[in-house]
């Protein structure tokens, strides 16, 4: 076997973060005890586009407002997340869940977009009106018989 040439590297690094992300989504609705609701929990925010854009536009959006927005967005996101998961879990209807999905990612992809500046509670209440969305959708979807409990701190834990 010949030596790794360095103008090789990037490609075969580029080519095994590929294959991992393509495993995700696999990972995230996989079901099976304690340890899975907890490694689902962390990698189902991570496997749909809608809730990755929506967290990094959180995150953008707190830096464009600067302090104290930069770390009171990115907090209060899954913080309210985690009651819209508990509402999930108990079974508690909210209506249109996936329009509110897609909205945020679209809305908060707006705001960063066109560098809108409202006032800070406007901003956290926007934030959080869509973090209820997304947290009902991952309490709805933890996998038969995986721990609520630890399902929905690995959701928190890699939202925020």
């Amino acid at each position: 076997m010949k030596p790794l040439q360095a103008s090789e590297a990037p490609n075969r690094a580029a080519l095994a973060a590929a294959l991992l992300l393509v495993a995700l989504p696999a990972w995230a609705h996989e079901g099976g005890g304690q340890a899975a609701g907890f490694l689902s929990g962390m990698l189902h925010p991570v496997s749909g586009l809608d809730h990755v854009l929506a967290m990094v536009a959180v995150g953008l959006w707190g830096a464009q407002l600067g302090a104290p927005a930069i770390w009171l967005l990115p907090v209060a996101f899954p913080l309210v997340m985690a009651f819209g998961g508990f509402l999930g879990l108990m079974g508690v209807p909210v209506p249109g869940v996936e329009i509110g999905i897609a909205l945020s990612a679209v809305l908060l992809g707006v705001m960063v977009a066109t560098q809108s500046r409202p006032p800070l509670g406007v901003a956290i209440a926007l934030v959080g009106f869509f973090a209820v969305f997304h947290g009902h959708a991952h309490g709805t979807e933890l996998p038969v018989g995986a721990s609520g409990l630890l399902y929905s701190v690995g959701f928190v834990i890699v939202t925020g």
